[in-house]
Order: C-alpha cells, then structure tokens, then sequence
C-alpha cells in the first residue's frame, strides 16, 4: 500500500459522524492535491475491507457523486441517520457540515 492510500485511509476514517469531506478535500490533506480520482478509487476499492465511512465523502460541490439509485439512496439515509440534511439533487451544505481538521 502507497503511503498517499494510507494517508487516505486514515483521513477518512478520521471524518466524525455527522461531518462529510469532498473527494479532493481528502486527496490534498493525503499529499496529492490533483488526486481526487484516486480517492474515489480507493474508496472503491477498500471501503469494505477497511470498514471506511464512504458515506461521508461528497463531491467538490457538494453533492452525493454516486449515480446507481440504491447507492445513492444507502448513502442518502446513512447520512441523515447520522444528523446531515440532505438537500434536493443530494445537495449538502458544506458550510453546515464539512470537516476541516
């Protein structure tokens, strides 16, 4: 594992409910501020394995990236469950909500 896909993982495992962080939040703050990608990939890839809070991580503007209705719903009602209001089109305030350690 690349030291930039540790750094991923400990940042997102670092997001406390009820917060969200955006893709290339998330790349910057792991050492690779153009990675944002990358991010997605990992989260792809080693949610499961790593038990990663995927539902807190959101696109730049605010907004739930996933297009596939029952991955996006899951990540909809995780969010709420958690207290983050979830807008039309999957928007969330970012002033309101988003993790800045």
């Amino acid at each position: 594992m690349t030291p930039f896909t540790e750094n991923v993982i400990k940042i997102i495992l670092g997001i406390p409910e009820g917060k969200v962080m955006t893709y290339g939040q998330i790349a910057g703050l792991a050492g690779s501020p153009r990675a944002a990608r990358q991010v997605v990939r990992i989260l792809h890839s080693m949610s499961k394995k790593h038990r990663l809070p995927w539902h807190r991580v959101i696109n730049v503007k605010g907004q739930i990236a996933l297009q596939e209705d029952e991955a996006y719903n899951e990540q909809v009602l995780s969010l709420e469950a958690e207290g983050v209001e979830v807008g039309l089109g999957g928007v969330i305030d970012l002033e309101k909500y988003q993790w800045k350690p």
